[in-house]
């Protein structure tokens, strides 16, 4: 997978619109690069907007209880919970958005969008639900269904889960160990699925089921105990031949 643009407006601190290219000009070209600029001048926003784009979630947007505070004057119905992405919606503004252009892994070139507004476009209008859609920019084929199916697609095409992308591609601030305290099960998926390596798993796991199966079905057969018996049989016919022959050699070696 690979980000080849990111655009959006009215998020955050970024209140104007804002585009970027990584696949050509200075950012195309260089094979890294830093974002860089006065506290507030939106670097996170601009990593925040890319999750928005493709997952509809914010690393530094914790969803638990002791993040709950409601952000806004005026009219309670206004307000939103500080730990609702939709939060990220500049001060003031009645309608902001977030869209990420990717290179999937099987080649395809997709657009994931993520846009929220207030009603009627007013800063004072009731938040609305956020829109979330995927779109080929080849075939200009749209999903725009439920969130959940638009989530699931894009986790196919990334080939990456939000908690994985979190900790492999998108490590907040102050969260740079999330990856290292990770279980040494959640660090292999990653690693797998990050390198393409999980057919060997995958392979293995079906080597380990066939032998499962082979065995049982030997253990069940009627005629793998009579086996296992002539060639136990077999075995110590030969051992006890062998035992005479070397006990007659002995015998001769000795002039009896």
């Amino acid at each position: 997978m690979k980000i080849l643009a990111l655009r959006g407006e009215n998020l955050a601190s970024i209140q104007y619109p804002f585009a970027l290219d990584f696949s050509q000009g200075p950012l195309g070209d260089s094979g890294l690069f830093a974002i860089t600029g006065k506290t507030g001048a939106g670097k996170s926003t601009l990593l925040d907007a890319i999750c928005l784009a493709l997952y509809d979630k914010i690393p530094r947007f914790q969803s638990n209880k002791k993040h709950d505070a409601d952000i806004g004057l005026g009219d309670p119905a206004t307000r939103v919970k500080a730990n609702d992405v939709r939060s990220i919606l500049s001060r003031g503004k009645g309608e902001g958005y977030a869209e990420v252009d990717f290179l999937a892994h099987d080649g395809s070139r997709w657009r994931a969008h993520w846009s929220v507004r207030r009603a009627r476009g007013k800063a004072d209008g009731r938040i609305q639900a956020s829109e979330h859609w995927l779109q080929n920019l080849t075939t200009d084929q749209r999903i725009a269904g439920k969130k959940q199916e638009v989530l699931s697609e894009i986790e196919r095409l990334v080939g990456l889960s939000y908690e994985q992308f979190r900790r492999a591609v998108m490590l907040p601030q102050g969260d740079f160990a999330a990856f290292l305290k990770a279980s040494a099960d959640d660090r292999a998926a990653l690693l797998e699925r990050m390198t393409g390596t999980e057919i060997y798993s995958r392979l293995s796991q079906m080597a380990h089921e066939r032998a499962r199966e082979e065995k049982t079905r030997w253990i069940s057969s009627p005629n793998s105990l009579g086996i296992l018996t002539y060639s136990v049989m077999t075995k110590s016919n030969n051992c006890t031949k062998r035992n005479k022959r070397v006990s007659s050699r002995f015998k001769r070696s000795n002039g009896n």
